[in-house]
């Protein structure tokens, strides 16, 4: 059942693994720096810096050396992380069949989470190589402790884990809070406890030496900015999101208010969801409502929202209604379909999405390099042809430090229409020269 899992996953994705360039300018900036600093010397420094803001040493080390090994094969690179996001869904497949949960529920419940919008983006951007790590580890935290016999080998296993995703990722901190929720949610078990104090040593270390700087150090961008004042709409965010089929990230959910039909129609998915994990008993409820709140954790005090922020989420509340399918009634699995069905659907269209923006960075990223290259030096001034577009070539020529060994840096500028341009960007991405 498990392979069949991450066999769907890749066979439903195959677009994202199809990809033949990138989505954004993370990808390209940490290619070029894996270009300009090959080996294991350069990223020492990754794991000494604890200081940082973004303290991942795991990650960045594991993302510059599939970049300078995988960039130039973009294929393989999103067949990787199409395939780790499929072993994570294999994985709480398996959990959940431990649950007493039938195979086609345990199934259906791990595709949901795989093929949602969340996962969508978290598995075709290589940017969000994080995410798959500590949402990874926190499964395989769950699977360890589910076994019936736990031991001295089992806790250190748990406590590796843990580590493993704090250095991944910040999220890793929230691990104790969801093993604290299996202790409540599945008996009390005293293996659900053990895991929970022996999880949260390594977090508690772990903001012993970085809370200051998470909370209180220069920001790198607006949207790290934090307040608790935003935790109600982010959560909102959050929850509408996934039957919104037709909106590609998360982001500005709420923008527009109670004016969307489209949030209109998200609330009424929510309350039917609620309403049957409600009738099949409170603690299902509260029990949906406190996983997806727990693996959302610390991202809910954001400035905004962002897809990957809820990958955890997705594998928490899939989980729950799975678990729940094979004791609920005709309505009740109904609404529970519907849900599940905008939810793929709106993952299908995230897929589609990022495949048309890989498709134009395929073109636009090696025609803007030969156009700096002959520019010899000075700035390249390029106009948009297509205004809908804009935001993807402002994000494929963000502080791109080189690309195919070709310097970039400032050379490159988006000029607003009617100011004067070197080249035009056509819509495949393509440059078509003004002068």
């Amino acid at each position: 059942m498990p392979i069949l899992v991450l066999a769907g996953v890749l066979l439903a994705q195959a677009l994202l693994i199809f990809n033949p360039g990138y989505y954004s300018h993370d990808e390209l900036q940490w290619a070029a720096f894996a270009g300009q600093h090959p080996g294991w010397h350069f990223r020492d420094y990754l794991w000494r810096d604890v200081q940082s803001f973004q303290y991942r040493p795991l990650t960045f080390s594991l993302w510059l050396w599939l970049s300078e090994h995988l960039f130039a094969r973009p294929l393989a690179f999103h067949g990787l992380m199409v395939a780790l996001g499929g072993l994570n869904a294999a994985m709480l497949a398996v959990l959940l069949r431990r649950w007493g949960v039938t195979a086609g529920a345990a199934a259906g419940g791990a595709l949901v989470f795989a093929l949602g919008p969340f996962a969508a983006l978290t598995h075709g951007w290589v940017g969000t190589l994080a995410d798959l790590i500590w949402v990874g580890c926190a499964l395989a935290v769950a699977l360890l402790v589910q076994r019936e016999r736990g031991g001295a080998a089992t806790w250190f296993a748990v406590f590796v884990l843990t580590a493993l995703a704090l250095l991944a990722k910040e999220a890793g901190i929230v691990i104790p809070a969801l093993m604290a929720l299996g202790w409540w949610f599945l008996g009390r078990e005293r293996r659900w406890l053990t895991a929970t104090v022996v999880a949260a040593l390594p977090v508690a270390a772990y903001l012993a030496l970085r809370v200051g700087v998470l909370l209180f150090s220069p920001r790198e961008a607006a949207n790290y900015g934090w307040s608790l004042a935003f935790i109600p709409e982010r959560w909102l965010e959050y929850q509408l999101y996934p039957p919104i089929a037709t909106k590609m990230a998360i982001a500005g959910t709420l923008s527009r208010g109670l004016g969307d039909g489209r949030v209109w129609l998200a609330i009424l998915v929510w309350l039917g969801t609620a309403a049957v994990l409600w009738r099949l008993g409170p603690r299902w409820f509260v029990g949906w409502l406190l996983a997806g709140t727990a693996a959302l954790g610390p991202v809910m005090i954001l400035a905004e929202s962002a897809n990957q922020y809820g990958y955890g989420y997705a594998a928490a509340t899939a989980g729950v209604c799975a678990a729940a399918w094979p004791q609920l009634r005709r309505w009740g699995r109904v609404v529970l379909v519907v849900a599940a069905l905008l939810s793929v659907w709106h993952g299908v269209n995230v897929m589609r999405r990022m495949h048309e923006v890989g498709t134009i960075q395929a073109v636009y990223s090696p025609a803007m390099a030969q156009a700096v290259q002959r520019a010899g030096g000075k700035t390249v001034r390029l106009a948009i042809a297509d205004d809908g577009q804009a935001w993807i070539y402002q994000r494929l020529s963000h502080e791109i430090p080189g690309y195919a060994g070709v310097p970039i840096g400032e050379r490159v500028k988006l000029v607003a229409a009617g100011e004067a341009a070197d080249y035009q960007i056509q819509r495949d991405g393509s440059l078509k020269p003004l002068r």
